[in-house]
């Protein structure tokens, strides 16, 4: 007599075939546990062994307080001299996009006008955003610049949010990483809300100087990477 496959087994062959055949793609929220235990007719406790076999797998994996999602590998993302978003991720066959949070001309802080050598009381550009890959929010960004050097960044930037495209025409077409500081953080309840994880998921917090070909720092910046999608690389490109 042939023996039976137990109910969680099933549960998990089906989902997985679903994500085979493209039904949930890659960084796709699963239903629910309630929901997929209607679908199957069981109860939650069979589901949830249905799925950590899945995630024993790593095929899915669970964030905390957000649900269970479709894995998705690591995009490795170069920190070298010349870091370009887009060039990073069009280069690992990703899709990049930029959604604008804030532009805002205001006071540098202490720490920023040290990182940029300029007077206390000097005005700086501000440019928050999200950085997206496949329309998945991965980074969270604050870049801030000389306003005096860069009087009409912030108009370049509204036209097109890409930061290259904006120094190019502001005269810089070339720039490069002067320094980079990288260390761990948990998320807040802001950045997590931005990032879709979970407060508290941990990321990569990058803090950089870039220069222009004179030597001169010309923005300093501070990047959140969700720690689940990104992988930081050391590059001397």
């Amino acid at each position: 007599m042939t023996p039976r496959t137990p109910i969680w087994k099933a549960i998990a062959t089906s989902v997985r075939r679903d994500i085979a055949e493209g039904v949930y793609q890659q960084g796709d929220k699963l239903p629910t546990e309630a929901v997929l235990a209607a679908r199957f007719g069981v109860n939650r406790h069979t589901v949830r062994q249905a799925l950590g076999a899945l995630a024993d797998e790593g095929i899915v994996h669970a964030r905390r307080g957000a649900g269970v999602f479709v894995t998705t590998p690591p995009t490795d993302y170069p920190i070298g001299r010349r870091v370009r978003f887009h060039q990073n991720l069009t280069a690992a066959g990703r899709t990049p996009a930029k959604k604008v949070l804030l532009l805002e001309t205001r006071v540098a802080h202490a720490s920023e006008a040290e990182a940029l050598q300029l007077e206390s009381g000097a005005k700086v550009h501000v440019y928050e955003g999200l950085s997206l890959m496949e329309n998945r929010p991965i980074a969270l960004f604050r870049s801030v610049f000389p306003a005096a050097r860069f009087p009409d960044l912030l108009t370049h930037l509204r036209a097109d949010p890409s930061v290259t495209a904006a120094l190019a025409r502001s005269g810089v077409d070339d720039y490069t990483r002067a320094s980079t500081r990288v260390n761990a953080k948990l998320a807040t309840a802001t950045q997590a809300l931005h990032l879709r994880i979970a407060e508290h998921a941990p990321i990569l917090r990058t803090i950089s100087v870039n220069a222009a070909a004179d030597g001169c720092p010309i923005e300093v910046g501070r990047t959140w990477f969700a720690g689940d999608v990104v992988t930081l690389t050391l590059s001397d490109a």
